[in-house]
């Protein structure tokens, strides 16, 4: 997978390499006999590193049917090692069963190259196509969120997931733009975009960050990784590994923030001492986020921008605290959806 704070992330073709994934595999200590889910499956280039270990299972995730209809052939090849299941990993513990039972978990978070390199799919505007960017092709698309959300919901979903600083501008054009004619393709937002956005940087196309948003909220990314660590904490055996790869600073704030409250020592407290803290349910054990070195970003550019971090879980149980708080506030896809275009 990818993220967007790749340069190449517009959408240029590129074969498909699974970024740090060696080191990875390496942070998950497969064993023979393992159980182990490749949380965001893509081409599955993780799976096959993990399934290289004899005896190792993994159960492959995927909200992306066109994914797990490619992965068929892995799963012939693995001759019952290998499970793929096409679904949220949001939903991790249903999958998995409820137990913990599971010796690593890996995501790869971020959109896939499969995906930007299919115009269909409409995530890249160097790409003309419909603008969908659906991952798993349910639910609203982008071009319905461009129609019909407010100016400045529009604004503040532009700001805060594309961390774009002309947002208020692009939201004034795109609002303009959509009174005279649909904006539902790739190109035509593109260019309402490169209208009111001038980059100083020419490797950066203007509409990077726009799109970026716009994918982020429709597929409700920060909310499923969320829900993801929240879930993998739940069915981790003791003992077992976490890892996440991640590509931009709204998903490894996230990540990061979430290992910090689940490592954390309980304090007490003289005020109310009757009040217990949780142990913790994981053990950090990347202090520093690793990163990708030269010789993997000149081989994959697209894997500038990826931190992994890595944890073990411990045995205590899993928080009770929510994960709201590691979440942005914006308006909600169903809000936006019930407003008359």
């Amino acid at each position: 997978m990818t993220g967007s704070d790749s340069h190449a992330v517009a959408g240029g073709p590129a074969r498909h390499i699974p970024v740090l994934g060696r080191r990875a595999v390496e942070w998950l200590g497969v064993r023979d006999g393992g159980l182990y889910v490749d949380a965001t499956f893509g081409a599955g280039g993780y799976t096959q590193a993990i399934l290289a270990t004899p005896g190792a299972r993994v159960i492959g995730i995927d909200r992306d049917r066109s994914a797990i209809a490619q992965g068929a052939g892995l799963v012939e090849a693995a001759q019952g090692r290998l499970d793929l299941v096409e679904d949220r990993f949001s939903n991790l513990e249903a999958i998995v069963g409820g137990t913990p039972a599971v010796d690593g978990i890996v995501f790869d978070v971020g959109v896939s190259s499969m995906q930007i390199d299919d115009a269909a799919r409409g995530f890249s505007f160097r790409l003309d196509g419909p603008l969908d960017m659906r991952m798993g092709g349910d639910g609203p698309s982008a071009a319905d969120i461009v129609a019909r959300a407010s100016e400045r919901d529009l604004g503040l979903i532009i700001a805060t997931l594309g961390e774009e600083r002309h947002a208020r501008a692009v939201a004034r054009a795109i609002v303009k733009a959509r009174s005279e004619h649909a904006v539902d393709t790739t190109r035509a937002l593109a260019e309402i975009v490169a209208r009111v956005v001038h980059s100083r940087d020419s490797t950066i196309h203007p509409a990077t960050r726009t799109f970026q948003a716009l994918r982020i909220f429709v597929n409700d990314e920060l909310g499923e990784l969320a829900r993801g660590l929240a879930a993998a904490e739940r069915v981790l055996k003791p003992s077992g590994r976490l890892v996440v790869v991640a590509f931009h600073s709204l998903e490894d704030r996230i990540v990061k923030t979430f290992l910090t409250e689940r490592s954390r020592a309980p304090a007490g407290s003289r005020h109310r001492p009757e009040l217990v803290a949780a142990p913790p349910s994981f053990a950090v054990l990347t202090r520093r986020p690793e990163t990708p070195d030269e010789a993997e970003i000149a081989a994959n550019p697209r894997a500038r921008s990826a931190k992994l971090r890595a944890a073990e879980r411990t045995a205590a149980p899993p928080h009770a605290a929510a994960i709201d708080h590691l979440l942005p506030r914006l308006p909600s896809l169903t809000d936006i959806m019930r407003r008359r275009s």
